[in-house]
C-alpha cells in the first residue's frame, strides 16, 4: 500500500471514529437528561400525593440549599418545605416543573435550569425559577445544590 493511501485510509478512520465518538456522547447526554427530567417530575407526583420524604429522596444527604442567610442543609431544606409548603401532612398547593434544560457537566454530574409552578386549592399560583447542580449515582441522579427563587 502506498502512503498516499495509507494517509488517505488513516483520516477516513480517524473522521469515523470522531463521528461515532461523538454520537455516543450525543446518546449519553440524551439519556441523562430523560433520566433527570423523569426524576424531576417522578419528585412532582410525590409532592402532589403529600409524600415529602419521597420527594426529598431526589436531594442527595450531603444536598445544600440557597438560603437568602446562606446555604443549608437537609434538615434546612425539609424545615423550609414542611413549615411552608405543607400543611397537615399534605401541600398546600400543587407542583410542576417546567422549561426543564439539562447542561452536562462531565459524565457524572448535570446542571438543570427551569420553572416551577405551585397551583390549586384556592390560593394565588405562584412561580418562580431555579438551578440544581446534579450528580449520577448508584441510586440515580441526586441533587447536590438547590438554588430555587
Amino acid at each position: 500500500m502506498n502512503k498516499a493511501i495509507f494517509k488517505q485510509a488513516a483520516l477516513v478512520l480517524c473522521f469515523l471514529m470522531i463521528a461515532f465518538g461523538t454520537n455516543a456522547q450525543a446518546q449519553q447526554k440524551g439519556s441523562a437528561a430523560k433520566n433527570i427530567t423523569d426524576a424531576m417530575n417522578k419528585a412532582a407526583d410525590e409532592w402532589n400525593k403529600g409524600q415529602l420524604d419521597a420527594f426529598m429522596s431526589l436531594y442527595d444527604q450531603s444536598a445544600t440549599m440557597m438560603m437568602p442567610a446562606g446555604p443549608v442543609g437537609m434538615g434546612g431544606i425539609k424545615d423550609l418545605y414542611q413549615t411552608k409548603y405543607f400543611k397537615d401532612g399534605m401541600p398546600k398547593q400543587n407542583l410542576k416543573y417546567t422549561d426543564m434544560q439539562v447542561r452536562m457537566l462531565g459524565n457524572e454530574y448535570a446542571l438543570l435550569t427551569g420553572g416551577f409552578t405551585l397551583y390549586g386549592n384556592n390560593l394565588p399560583e405562584r412561580s418562580g425559577r431555579y438551578s440544581l447542580v446534579m450528580q449520577h449515582t448508584r441510586d440515580g441522579w441526586k441533587i447536590l445544590h438547590d438554588h430555587s427563587s
